[in-house]
């Protein structure tokens, strides 16, 4: 029981030191960091969004092009 009580200690004091290096040396500080967090989520949310709604046309292209077929045959005479 000693043992897991040290083991414990260990692992928390370890945690905070770790957070507390972490903190001396961030070379920028807490609201720059979440501000860029932020842009890079709306960037990827974005990006997302946009190549969805392109993939979203594509396929009822495809569908329309599947359930009409005598418009793909018009096409293909062309």
């Amino acid at each position: 029981m000693r043992r897991l009580l040290f083991f414990a200690g260990g692992v928390v004091f370890g945690a905070l030191l770790g957070a507390t290096v972490v903190l001396l040396l961030t070379p920028a500080s807490g609201s720059d960091l979440r501000e860029d967090a932020q842009e890079r989520v709306t960037d990827a949310l974005s990006e997302a969004r946009a190549a969805a709604e392109q993939r979203r046309r594509e396929l009822e292209a495809e569908l329309a092009a599947l359930t009409n077929p005598a418009s793909t045959k018009a096409l293909v005479r062309k």
